[in-house]
């Protein structure tokens, strides 16, 4: 397994591919963005990930790594493409289908096949197999297939590439084998070995088991609202429990994995995944919650035309991604409400939205509300009183919980965090 052939150059493909070049092995990225390819080759980033560009520059300059918009010969085929919901909330597999078949024709004897993208259970079996007997080899003995899907988390991704555990699924006990050694190349973490079936399940549990536990900080959000109790410092002394771990409150939920993999269960088996499907809905609702909460201060305060300074688009913080973020869906409600907005993330360095401005000082001019989504690092250290000199009205609402309350509250502002309050 010396040569390996990437489908697939974004938040996980292109990172994997460096890792394995850096680590030895001949890698011929693919995508179908003609642009990125493109970027890639000129060792230029099309996505933002802390480590990227220096290891992306040695890839390429060692010879090991090369990109095209066609796949190649190879003795392992990765794919790692996006696998989203459509608007009804059923899986979207045109991009697994897509990447697989693109690969049949350069498929060997002795090849291996590997599944990276998050998907439902069955996806290896029901949809991948059927298309790669196509190739003519036989499954299992000629040619190889598994499901190994990424565990990490943008931001962090090279680090937990090498030191988290690692779930390998095979459709038998030699793919599962292959996969693992194959790993085995930069991967220090645990690599346990099980079915293709289950390994897919267990990568749609982890991202489920975070959605609930989500969807239940936002519900105690939503009610501390109404007690006078700060839901941030409840869940911090709730936590100091040693067997309760309960994640924080939002705006909502984003990004690729946990705003989509539950859709994937409640799509196989809708008559049981009862809490599931519910947790989906109160994560889902959160976004016009923070936007009826925004026009209730405006409406409170008596502001005419107001006009909402929007800050955070990707979907956590420090990072580009935009995928499925909440703060899409808040800018979608209160422009439904017809407010004036300015939106603005400084890790998004095009504009992506007609109210996106690329210029944090002209989002603030003459705002009445500063609403921050995302807790980038920037915004929490955000200067209050250069802030109250540029906007109208000093009111800010903090979703995340990440600006130091008594700083804004000493340069004037009058500030309101999501499910506190005690502090009102």
């Amino acid at each position: 397994m010396n040569k390996i052939c990437v489908i697939g150059l974004g938040y996980i493909g292109l990172p994997t591919s460096v890792m394995f070049a850096n680590n030895g092995l001949k890698v011929h990225g693919v995508d179908v963005n003609a642009a990125a390819v493109q970027k890639i080759q000129n060792k230029q980033l099309h996505i933002e990930e802390n480590g990227l560009e220096e290891r992306l520059i040695a890839a390429i300059d060692s010879g090991n790594l090369t990109v095209s918009t066609t796949p190649e010969k190879a003795d392992v085929f990765i794919i790692a493409v996006p696998s989203p919901i459509n608007p009804d909330k059923t899986a979207d597999m045109k991009y697994v289908k897509a990447a697989t078949k693109s690969i049949v024709p350069y498929l060997e004897k002795g090849n291996l096949v590997i599944l990276e993208s998050t998907v439902p259970p069955r996806t290896v079996e029901d949809i991948m197999l059927p298309i790669l007997k196509e190739s003519g080899l036989e499954i299992g003995t000629e040619l190889f297939v598994s499901h190994s899907p990424e565990r990490v988390i943008p931001g962090r991704v090279f680090e937990e590439l090498v030191h988290n555990s690692r779930i390998v699924g095979g459709i038998n006990e030699k793919s599962s084998e292959m996969t693992r050694d194959l790993y085995r190349a930069f991967v220090k973490g645990e690599i346990f070995l099980t079915d293709a079936t289950t390994a897919e399940m267990v990568k749609v549990i982890e991202n489920t088991y975070r959605d609930v536990n989500i969807a239940f900080a936002n519900e105690l959000a939503r009610i501390s609202e109404n007690i006078g109790v700060n839901v941030w410092e409840a869940i911090s002394l709730a936590n100091h429990h040693p067997r309760v771990n309960i994640h924080l409150p939002g705006p909502g939920v984003g990004g690729h994995c946990i705003a989509v993999d539950p859709w994937f269960l409640v799509e196989l088996d809708p008559e049981n995944a009862k809490i599931i499907h519910l947790s989906r809905q109160t994560n889902d609702s959160m976004p016009l919650f923070v936007a009826n909460k925004v026009k209730t201060i405006c409406e409170q305060q008596q502001i005419s035309n107001p006009k909402i300074a929007v800050l955070g688009l990707s979907f956590k913080a420090n990072i580009d991604d935009m995928r499925e973020s909440p703060s899409l869906e808040v800018i979608h409600h209160l422009s439904d409400m017809k407010l004036e907005l300015t939106a603005f993330d400084p890790h998004i360095k095009e504009q992506n939205l007609p109210q996106q401005s690329l210029d944090l000082e002209e989002t603030l001019n003459k705002a009445d509300i500063v609403l921050i989504l995302t807790e980038h690092d920037e915004f929490k250290i955000l200067d209050s009183k250069q802030t109250a000199n540029l906007v109208r009205s000093k009111i800010v609402v903090d979703t995340k919980n990440c600006l130091p309350r008594e700083a804004w509250m000493k340069a004037g502002f009058d500030v309101h965090v999501l499910g506190d309050s005690k502090n009102r």
